[in-house]
């Protein structure tokens, strides 16, 4: 047998939709720690905008993965955390 050099993926290696699996890295508490209380702020009007997003997808039948609603809600309550961490530890 000849190589054509056509490389076939494998189906396990497949998510339910024939594409490739994408992992997005979940956010870290530490990388936030890491952030200064602006750089936070931005995450989280980033974060709301997408909530936002992702509920009006949802209103109008057109959101395909409902996991991402739960991941960007808690992602906004580890952001609102940290912030709370801060301005706490400011304060003393």
């Amino acid at each position: 047998m000849t190589s054509t050099g056509i490389r076939v993926t494998p189906a396990s290696a497949k998510g339910p939709s024939g594409d490739v699996e994408r992992k997005e890295k979940a956010m870290n508490a530490q990388e936030l720690r890491d952030k200064t209380p602006d750089e936070l702020r931005e995450q989280l009007a980033s974060l709301k905008k997408e909530s936002f997003n992702l509920r009006f997808q949802q209103a109008t039948g057109a959101l395909e993965s409902t996991a991402r609603m739960r991941k960007i809600r808690r992602d906004t309550a580890r952001v609102l955390t940290i912030m709370n961490e801060k301005a706490r530890a400011a304060a003393e």
